[in-house]
Protein backbone atom coordinates (compact mmCIF):
# COMPACT_ATOMS: atom_id res chain seq x y z
CA UNK A 1 0.00 0.00 0.00
CA UNK A 2 2.79 2.41 0.92
CA UNK A 3 4.57 1.59 -2.36
CA UNK A 4 1.51 2.70 -4.41
CA UNK A 5 1.30 6.00 -2.55
CA UNK A 6 5.00 6.70 -3.06
CA UNK A 7 4.80 5.86 -6.78
CA UNK A 8 1.80 8.20 -7.17
CA UNK A 9 3.56 10.96 -5.26
CA UNK A 10 6.72 10.53 -7.37
CA UNK A 11 4.62 10.67 -10.57
CA UNK A 12 3.00 13.93 -9.47
CA UNK A 13 6.38 15.49 -8.61
CA UNK A 14 7.89 14.30 -11.91
CA UNK A 15 4.90 15.65 -13.82
CA UNK A 16 5.21 19.04 -12.15
CA UNK A 17 8.91 19.13 -12.97
CA UNK A 18 8.46 18.15 -16.61
CA UNK A 19 5.51 20.54 -17.05
CA UNK A 20 7.35 23.43 -15.41
CA UNK A 21 10.45 22.81 -17.52
CA UNK A 22 8.31 22.69 -20.65
CA UNK A 23 6.58 25.96 -19.76
CA UNK A 24 9.91 27.62 -19.05
CA UNK A 25 11.31 26.40 -22.37
CA UNK A 26 8.35 27.69 -24.36
CA UNK A 27 8.43 31.08 -22.65
CA UNK A 28 12.20 31.30 -23.15
CA UNK A 29 12.48 30.20 -26.80
CA UNK A 30 8.99 30.93 -28.20
CA UNK A 31 7.73 34.02 -26.34
CA UNK A 32 5.23 34.90 -29.09
CA UNK A 33 3.41 31.58 -28.43
CA UNK A 34 3.41 32.00 -24.66
CA UNK A 35 2.10 35.58 -24.59
CA UNK A 36 5.37 36.93 -23.26
CA UNK A 37 5.96 39.16 -26.26
CA UNK A 38 6.11 42.85 -25.48
CA UNK A 39 3.44 45.12 -26.96
CA UNK A 40 4.58 47.27 -29.90
CA UNK A 41 5.67 50.78 -28.97
CA UNK A 42 2.75 52.42 -30.84
CA UNK A 43 0.10 50.30 -29.11
CA UNK A 44 -1.64 52.64 -26.70
CA UNK A 45 -4.34 51.80 -24.14
CA UNK A 46 -7.87 52.01 -25.43
CA UNK A 47 -11.38 52.66 -24.18
CA UNK A 48 -14.83 51.79 -25.47
CA UNK A 49 -17.52 54.33 -26.32
CA UNK A 50 -21.11 53.01 -26.39
CA UNK A 51 -23.25 54.10 -29.32
CA UNK A 52 -26.65 53.23 -27.91
CA UNK A 53 -29.31 51.56 -30.04
CA UNK A 54 -29.00 51.83 -33.80
CA UNK A 55 -32.05 50.99 -35.91
CA UNK A 56 -31.07 49.48 -39.25
CA UNK A 57 -33.08 47.96 -42.10
CA UNK A 58 -32.54 44.29 -42.96
CA UNK A 59 -32.02 44.38 -46.71
CA UNK A 60 -31.44 41.34 -48.93
CA UNK A 61 -28.65 41.36 -51.52
CA UNK A 62 -31.22 42.06 -54.27
CA UNK A 63 -32.44 45.21 -52.47
CA UNK A 64 -35.68 43.86 -50.94
CA UNK A 65 -36.50 45.10 -47.45
CA UNK A 66 -37.13 42.28 -44.98
CA UNK A 67 -37.59 44.21 -41.75
CA UNK A 68 -35.67 46.18 -39.17
CA UNK A 69 -33.14 45.27 -36.51
CA UNK A 70 -31.64 47.18 -33.58
CA UNK A 71 -27.93 46.99 -32.89
CA UNK A 72 -25.92 48.14 -29.92
CA UNK A 73 -22.20 48.48 -30.40
CA UNK A 74 -19.14 49.96 -28.78
CA UNK A 75 -16.35 51.81 -30.55
CA UNK A 76 -12.78 51.07 -29.49
CA UNK A 77 -10.81 54.32 -29.46
CA UNK A 78 -7.48 55.47 -28.04
CA UNK A 79 -7.74 56.33 -24.37
CA UNK A 80 -8.52 60.00 -23.90
CA UNK A 81 -10.40 60.50 -27.17
CA UNK A 82 -13.67 59.01 -25.90
CA UNK A 83 -15.23 62.39 -25.10
CA UNK A 84 -14.51 63.75 -28.59
CA UNK A 85 -15.94 60.62 -30.19
CA UNK A 86 -19.00 60.76 -27.94
CA UNK A 87 -19.59 64.43 -28.79
CA UNK A 88 -19.79 63.67 -32.52
CA UNK A 89 -21.81 60.47 -32.08
CA UNK A 90 -24.95 61.91 -33.77
CA UNK A 91 -22.90 62.46 -36.94
CA UNK A 92 -21.78 58.83 -36.81
CA UNK A 93 -25.34 57.60 -36.35
CA UNK A 94 -26.43 59.66 -39.36
CA UNK A 95 -23.60 58.26 -41.48
CA UNK A 96 -24.50 54.70 -40.42
CA UNK A 97 -28.15 55.36 -41.27
CA UNK A 98 -27.22 56.65 -44.72
CA UNK A 99 -25.25 53.44 -45.43
CA UNK A 100 -27.44 50.69 -43.98
CA UNK A 101 -30.21 50.87 -46.54
CA UNK A 102 -27.65 50.15 -49.29
CA UNK A 103 -25.80 47.38 -47.43
CA UNK A 104 -27.27 43.86 -47.53
CA UNK A 105 -27.48 43.14 -43.80
CA UNK A 106 -29.92 40.20 -44.01
CA UNK A 107 -28.25 36.80 -44.01
CA UNK A 108 -29.40 33.24 -43.71
CA UNK A 109 -31.89 31.46 -45.96
CA UNK A 110 -34.92 33.38 -44.66
CA UNK A 111 -33.18 36.70 -43.88
CA UNK A 112 -33.95 36.58 -40.17
CA UNK A 113 -30.31 36.72 -39.10
CA UNK A 114 -28.54 40.08 -39.34
CA UNK A 115 -25.00 39.90 -40.68
CA UNK A 116 -22.81 41.23 -37.88
CA UNK A 117 -19.73 41.39 -40.12
CA UNK A 118 -21.54 43.54 -42.67
CA UNK A 119 -22.87 45.85 -39.94
CA UNK A 120 -19.42 46.13 -38.37
CA UNK A 121 -18.01 47.04 -41.79
CA UNK A 122 -20.71 49.71 -42.29
CA UNK A 123 -19.96 51.27 -38.88
CA UNK A 124 -16.20 51.26 -39.55
CA UNK A 125 -16.71 53.01 -42.92
CA UNK A 126 -18.98 55.60 -41.31
CA UNK A 127 -16.50 56.13 -38.45
CA UNK A 128 -13.67 56.67 -40.93
CA UNK A 129 -15.78 59.32 -42.64
CA UNK A 130 -16.85 61.11 -39.45
CA UNK A 131 -13.77 60.84 -37.21
CA UNK A 132 -10.92 60.18 -39.62
CA UNK A 133 -9.16 56.99 -40.60
CA UNK A 134 -7.29 55.99 -37.43
CA UNK A 135 -9.51 57.27 -34.61
CA UNK A 136 -11.79 54.22 -34.25
CA UNK A 137 -9.76 51.02 -33.95
CA UNK A 138 -12.59 48.48 -34.03
CA UNK A 139 -16.30 48.03 -33.51
CA UNK A 140 -17.72 45.52 -31.03
CA UNK A 141 -21.36 44.63 -31.70
CA UNK A 142 -22.79 43.86 -28.27
CA UNK A 143 -26.44 43.21 -29.13
CA UNK A 144 -28.57 42.62 -32.19
CA UNK A 145 -32.32 42.10 -31.91
CA UNK A 146 -35.29 42.36 -34.28
CA UNK A 147 -37.11 45.66 -34.04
Amino acid sequence: MMKRIMIGFAAVIAGLGVGGAGAWGVSRYFPHHAGGEKAPAGNEPSEFVPTGEILAPLVFADGRLFGYVTFECQLEVTEGTGEDVGARLPLLLNAVNMRTYRAPLASGPDGLVPSLGAFRRVVMEAAAEVYGKDVVRSVAVTRAAPA
